[in-house]
């Protein structure tokens, strides 16, 4: 009992290094995404005789840094794309924002590698237009809020990728005061985490086997077995079946009686328990008769004799009758030979033997 207290306070002491071995993953990552934007509302600019298109296309690269598995802060860049529209002086005219993003993350696993998570934070913007086709050439920057939300699968413990949508607000140009601009963004990021995480196999060096029977305490059902005993999966003692006969003893009976006397009705019924107790044992009545008149008188007389006993132990005590067997033996067997009147009193008898099966347990 000493050694396994031992053996249970080390790996109770090795199980927080277990776990922080399941932490070697970096807290920082890095990765890309790429996806299409949509600026609003650029058909209600006051300025806008006609929409033009969007070029939709956008990208953004990011680091992060993970203070935790829910919850991080992300530093970035993000090109959103241009758009395009006409305005009533018949002029074409373009835009496109960019800038510097930083934002929180918070993550939530709901499945083995999947999770989703939601963002917010704020955009330094640029927005600038091409000067192309005649127009003013305009830029200004601001700061613009964002959110966002995603779902995730880890393809790796390194590995992620994620379906992302973002929303941007007062992506306005106020210098010249021609643009007030929302933008709705719909993309694919891929991202790295920089470290490995440890084999599984560190924690299991938390197995306990307090009775030393070679199944781990989680497992055994019979926790107390003895050391030197074989067991089965589940910890139990494998027991094997051992046949084993007992005589219970003579009944004696009168000369030329086959009458059971008051005082053997005891014995029968310590014979009748124990066979209660002991459910797969069955028993053999043997009849015996002295050796005086005809032997095949003293044949029969003995075979009633016999099934006396039996009758008793299935009538009166309730033994099945199959596992009662009657014979009878005669002359054939007696204790004491000759006809003295001490070998006719013993002789006139029946003996039980009964034959049990009890479990032995199997030794090592």
């Amino acid at each position: 009992m000493m050694n396994n207290t031992l053996k249970a306070i080390l790996l109770t002491s090795m199980l927080p290094l277990a776990a922080n071995a399941t932490q070697e993953l970096s807290p920082w990552y890095v990765g890309g995404g790429v996806g299409i934007n949509n600026y609003e509302p650029n058909c209600d600019q006051k300025t806008m005789k006609s929409c033009g298109t969007d070029d939709p296309y956008a990208w953004d690269l990011f680091g992060g840094y993970l203070f935790s598995d829910n919850f991080g802060v992300e530093l970035g860049y993000r090109d959103l794309g241009r758009a395009e529209w006409v305005d009533y002086g018949n002029k074409l005219n373009d835009v496109g924002a960019k800038g510097m993003t930083l934002g929180v993350v918070g993550i939530w696993p709901f499945r083995e590698r999947w999770s989703i998570s939601a963002e917010a934070g704020a955009m330094n913007y640029t927005i600038s237009n091409n000067r192309q086709w005649g127009t003013e050439h305009y830029s200004d920057s601001g700061v613009a809020p964002y959110i966002g939300a995603g779902v995730g699968y880890n393809i790796t413990d390194n590995l992620k990728l994620q379906a992302k949508y973002r929303r941007y607000e007062n992506l306005d140009e106020n210098e010249y005061n021609t643009l007030e601009m929302q933008s709705n963004y719909w993309g694919l990021e891929l991202s790295y985490r920089f470290g490995s995480a440890a084999p599984a196999t560190v924690a299991a060096v938390a197995v306990i086997d307090s009775d030393n029977d070679g199944v781990e305490d989680s497992m055994d059902k019979c926790p107390d077995t003895p050391a030197n005993h074989k067991v089965d999966a589940a910890g139990c003692t494998i027991y094997k079946e051992v046949t084993e006969q007992r005589d219970v003893g003579s009944i004696l009976f009168d000369n030329d009686s086959d009458t059971v006397k008051q005082v053997s009705y005891e014995r029968i019924k310590k014979l009748a328990d124990y066979m209660a107790q002991h459910p797969r044992s069955t028993v053999l009545i043997s009849g015996h008769a002295s050796d005086v008149g005809k032997a095949d008188y003293n044949m029969d007389l003995s075979e009633r004799r016999a099934k006396a006993v039996a009758t008793i132990l299935v009538e009166t005590y309730g033994v099945e009758s199959k596992r009662v067997t009657a014979k009878g033996y005669g002359i054939t067997k007696p204790v004491i030979q000759g006809r003295s009147a001490e070998a006719n009193k013993a002789n006139r008898r029946i003996e039980a033997h009964v034959t049990g099966v009890r479990q032995e347990a199997l030794i090592k």
